[in-house]
């Protein structure tokens, strides 16, 4: 009489395992879109801050940021970096404005829902705040 040994797997033990697979596939994936969602707000701030301190060196001594948000400027180019980054929302740019040019604010939305926007200004603040807060013509500044 002859005996077989069976090798292999069943069609049951196959499907387990992809089932195992596919759950902790979809894990990961919730996970990596956090991940992404929080690399894009570090961006942002980054560049946000970077633009912080381009616009000084604009400014200078004169005071005078009324290019702070001008095309050809180092500043524009990192705010523009900084909403290419960002979530969707609004970006505001204002430079200084006619009877004060002493004054900027640049606010750009965070990727992160829920998150707000990320706001820089003339004063030095870099703050989050739920809405953009700035203006043209009004104190151009982070509220």
């Amino acid at each position: 009489m002859k005996t077989y040994s069976q090798k292999g797997f069943t069609l049951i033990e196959l499907l387990v395992v992809i089932a195992i697979i596919g759950i902790l596939s979809s894990v990961v994936l919730a996970s990596l879109n956090t991940a992404r969602s929080k690399g894009g707000d570090a961006a942002v701030k980054s560049n946000l801050s970077g633009m912080r301190a381009a616009a000084e060196i604009i400014g200078g001594d004169s005071q005078d940021y009324s290019t702070v948000c001008s095309a050809n400027t180092n500043t524009k180019a990192q705010f523009d970096a900084a909403v290419a980054a960002g979530g969707t929302g609004t970006a505001v740019c204002v430079p200084g404005y006619t009877n004060n040019l002493s004054k900027w604010a640049a606010a750009v939305p965070l990727k992160t829902s829920g998150a707000g926007f990320f706001c820089v200004d003339y004063k030095g603040t870099a703050a989050t705040s739920s809405t953009a807060g700035i203006a043209a013509g009004s104190d151009a500044d982070c509220n």
